[in-house]
């Protein structure tokens, strides 16, 4: 099926091995990319696809930067906490339909018991089945957050009134779910 609004109705469940959450955020001259590694999640497609939601929760302690040392920082007081904060969750609360294969889904995003509204641009990237006798589907979305909104705000000056990381980050899934039986 070649559009959103012709989906098969029910749950569907992350593929983790076919899923990836990622970010980046500025840091000096450049930017950083990561990923969490450990996640589940649910999403729940309706007849009227602006009545579907998704929920997903994130191992904080799974992120991967590519760094030992930048991921333990990370995972630390400065940041996630995870010791106190070891998950963030995402909820949605609404969708609206651009096009076909467009969307806005808007949803409560909760990290260290900070719990903000996020907008993610969604793309609906098909349906089918798989080798294993399942059915698929596939999306893709795109958001950014400012950190600081969180309760994350460790930081470093630099020369010329600037930080060593950037407050704004940007979200990257792409994600494969399994419909359940």
């Amino acid at each position: 099926m070649s559009t959103a609004t012709a989906i098969s109705t029910g749950t569907w469940n992350l593929d983790p091995t076919h899923t990836e959450i990622g970010f980046t955020v500025r840091h000096l001259m450049s930017k950083v990319r990561g990923k969490f590694e450990t996640f589940e999640g649910t999403l729940v497609t309706a007849e009227d696809i602006t009545a579907s939601s998704v929920n997903v929760s994130v191992d904080l302690t799974s992120i991967n930067t590519g760094t030992a040392d930048r991921d333990a920082h990370l995972r630390s007081n400065d940041f996630f906490d995870v010791g106190t904060y070891p998950s963030m969750t995402f909820r949605s609360t609404g969708v609206v339909q651009k096009s076909d294969s467009d969307f806005v889904v808007t949803g409560d995003l909760t990290v260290k018991d900070v719990t903000k509204p996020v907008e993610l641009a969604v793309e609906f990237l098909g349906e089918g089945g798989d080798p294993w006798g399942g059915t698929r589907v596939g999306v893709e979305a795109k958001g950014e957050i400012s950190r600081k909104e969180f309760g994350i705000d460790f930081n470093v000056p630099v020369s010329g009134d600037k930080v060593m990381i950037g407050d704004k980050i940007s979200i990257a899934i792409v994600a494969e779910a399994v419909l359940q039986a």
